[in-house]
């Protein structure tokens, strides 16, 4: 059988699911390629994770017997049988990206966001899918893609893991605050990373309790290297971003504005995004409000 892969996202990053999808049929003596338009295939799977407000899928497939499409992207849908679920990803896809282990520890997250599918697609509560050595077979980088790790009962355990590859762990999805404590830093202060993320996307919830306590326990010193995600566009003012930017630089760690539904944004917002994620610019200005005015006085 000849089979087809199509990632339908327009990024720059290994699609898991994919992955797995190849090395399920290579395990069966099939053929596995990128589609291409010329030939013939037997199924071509497309796989999807951002809807169109984010990428179009323009890819229309005429030369397949069977099309089967998957991910958030194309809606709910069923998930990947469990066998091609617990494969290790080929990993050979995506050459350009060597030495890299992608995989998931635990699914679901008890905390149902309005803005975020996990907990319904998932389960509202964090379980644990697999050991380390089911996706990792020594590459120096794990990119961790759980969405809440520290919502798991077994999530001590994980982190040991972790800690004993000795590879540079990437938790991409960002570490729930509210859930550290020094049992948990400590597990994480053994692993290696080169950040660590977490998020601050309610803006009536106060978090500054926890990101202090935090930076009392981490061994991580550099403010650079401590980054939250800060979700705007979503309920909340253009103060109450403000407010978290402000306070978490404040605290010592340095914020990233996520804007939903980006397209629908206010200028304001669009400002506030590009003052705080252009690095050079927010480590150099201050306030805001100079950055505004600065942008002012550059366009008059």
């Amino acid at each position: 059988m000849k089979v087809g892969l199509v990632d339908a996202d327009s990024h720059n990053w290994p699609n898991l699911c994919l992955m797995k999808l190849s090395a399920y049929h290579k395990a069966q003596g099939d053929t596995v390629e990128w589609w291409k338009p010329a030939g013939w295939y037997d199924v071509v799977y497309k796989s999807r994770v951002f809807t169109d407000t984010y990428s179009k899928d323009n890819i229309y497939i005429a030369n397949a017997g069977e099309v089967i499409k998957g991910g958030t992207g194309y809606g709910p849908g069923p998930d990947l049988p469990d066998v091609v679920e617990h494969q290790r990803p080929d990993y050979g896809l995506y050459p350009q990206f060597p030495d890299t282990a992608y995989g998931f520890l635990t699914r679901g997250c008890p905390r149902a966001c309005g803005f975020c599918i996990v907990s319904s697609k998932e389960g509202r509560k964090s379980h644990q899918v697999a050991d380390l050595s089911e996706f990792w077979a020594g590459q120096k980088e794990i990119k961790l893609l759980d969405a809440n790790l520290l919502a798991c009962p077994d999530h001590e355990r994980l982190l040991a893991q972790l800690a004993e590859s000795r590879a540079l762990v990437d938790f991409s999805q960002g570490l729930d605050i509210r859930l550290t404590t020094p049992d948990n830093v400590e597990l994480l202060n053994k692993v290696r990373t080169k950040a660590v993320h977490f998020a601050w996307d309610d803006p009536d919830m106060d978090l500054t309790p926890y990101f202090r306590r935090f930076v009392e326990l981490t061994n991580i010193r550099s403010d650079r290297r401590r980054r939250v995600y800060v979700l705007t566009n979503f309920g909340s003012t253009h103060e109450q971003d403000l407010y978290r930017v402000d306070t978490l630089r404040r605290l010592g760690y340095d914020p990233y504005i996520m804007v939903y539904e980006r397209p629908t944004a206010p200028k304001i917002t669009r400002q506030l995004q590009r003052w705080v994620n252009n690095k050079r610019i927010f480590h150099s200005v201050d306030r805001f409000d100079d950055y505004i005015h600065s942008n002012v006085k550059k366009e008059a």
